[in-house]
């Protein structure tokens, strides 16, 4: 595993705050520095185009984002992709095609993001839903877990992330967990929010299958306000949950009804949004076109960076930093996302220590967070650790 060092990519973020090191990639990525050009064509485009910019956001910028997550995840259509502000929207959309006039059952783990987890809890207070929660750990067994609990039938909706947020660690093989599902009617949905372009992902086996939400706020170093989903045709084809950018396209309406839906990624669309984030993510997409940069070669240079990393905390026994205390463990043939996850009771209070140095990590309760991305360089690592040994001294 060899390391990049593209930090000259990411000089305006650097240089907005030189004294900080992102170690906290999972969470919010630097953003490179073609997205400042993307953020100005955007404006420029509003002040050229006014209402008429959409014309060129739904003719120009959308397909040129879903042609980018098509060719990263083997999608076999384009066409097939949503987009909106954030993945809560998405799973409001997906949640409102269930069955009505009974709870509708899902199927998901006990270690979700908020958007899903808190969602989920309060149509449970209402009796809207009822949930099965697979515990994650294990993880070396969640895979077979979850599949058996899948092939019991009987859900309406699936719901597991493709790479948990609070530890790093994988649902497994997603082809075995779609096979493992009997009923064609149930909704399957991946959340790929830890996933996507930080692990090389193919869905092209499951494609005609499974919804894939994600963002740009992480590892696609985007930002906010650029989040899709891929929508497998024929699931899902009149979301209740709907808004007016869902009637663009070729419309068709069952016997009876007066509202018709594009057959396409269109039908999960909603409504009037900031098109910033897309103009920055197509740019994102092209600059890495430009430098023959694909997703393994991301997850490889993070990888290497997490290696290093955990090699020097390792060495200076900091207490809650060791190997023993990775909830995940890291190494060869190890499956897991580009952060390391440790868990100790100190998380908070490393954290704070090293946000005062200028190293950035995050927690979640007694889990401490530290993400490795293309803004970051070996030196960066470097530098981190010694300022690591400086504050936990």
């Amino acid at each position: 595993m060899t390391a990049l060092d593209l930090t000259g990519h990411f000089a305006r973020f650097r240089a907005a705050a030189p004294a900080r090191i992102n170690l906290a990639a999972h969470s919010h990525h630097d953003w490179p520095d073609v997205t400042l050009a993307a953020q100005e064509a955007c404006w420029q485009d509003a002040a050229l185009l006014a209402g008429d910019k959409w014309g060129k956001v739904f003719g120009e910028v959308i397909p040129a984002v879903q042609r980018g997550i098509a060719a990263r995840l083997a999608l076999p259509d384009p066409s097939t992709i949503a987009v909106a502000p954030n993945t809560h929207e998405f799973l409001r959309r997906i949640l409102s095609c269930l069955p009505s006039g009974r709870p509708a059952r899902i199927l998901t783990s006990d270690a979700e993001f908020h958007t899903a987890r808190r969602q989920m809890a309060r149509l449970e207070e209402d009796g809207l839903v009822t949930v099965t929660r697979v515990p994650a750990e294990p993880f070396e067994t969640f895979s077979f877990r979850c599949a058996a609990a899948a092939a019991k039938g009987g859900h309406d909706l699936v719901f597991v992330s493709q790479v948990f947020f609070t530890s790093g660690a994988t649902c497994g093989d997603l082809a075995a967990l779609v096979a493992a599902v009997p009923s064609a009617d149930t909704l399957i949905v991946i959340d790929g929010y830890h996933g996507f372009m930080a692990r090389p992902t193919d869905l092209s086996a499951v494609a005609d299958r499974v919804f894939y939400m994600s963002g740009g706020y992480k590892y696609a170093m985007a930002g906010e306000n650029c989040c899709f989903l891929h929508c497998p045709p024929g699931y899902g084809e009149r979301p209740r949950d709907t808004g007016w950018f869902a009637d663009f396209g070729a419309l068709a309406a069952p016997a009876g009804k007066s509202v018709g839906y594009p057959a396409d990624g269109g039908r999960f669309l909603g409504a009037t949004f900031d098109p910033v984030g897309l103009y920055r993510m197509a740019a994102v997409f092209d600059w890495l076109d430009g430098l023959g940069l694909t997703v393994a070669a991301i997850h490889a240079h993070a990888q290497s960076l997490m290696a290093r990393f955990l090699d020097a905390v390792e060495a200076m026994g900091v207490a809650g930093l060791g190997a023993a205390d990775l909830i995940t463990p890291f190494g060869p043939h190890r499956e897991h996302g580009n952060f390391l996850t440790f868990r100790t009771e100190r998380a908070g209070e490393i954290e704070a220590k090293l946000a005062a140095v200028h190293v950035h990590s995050d927690h979640r309760g007694d889990r401490l967070r530290f993400g490795f991305g293309l803004c970051t360089n070996a030196a960066d690592v470097d530098r981190a650790v010694e300022r690591i040994g400086r504050a936990l001294r």
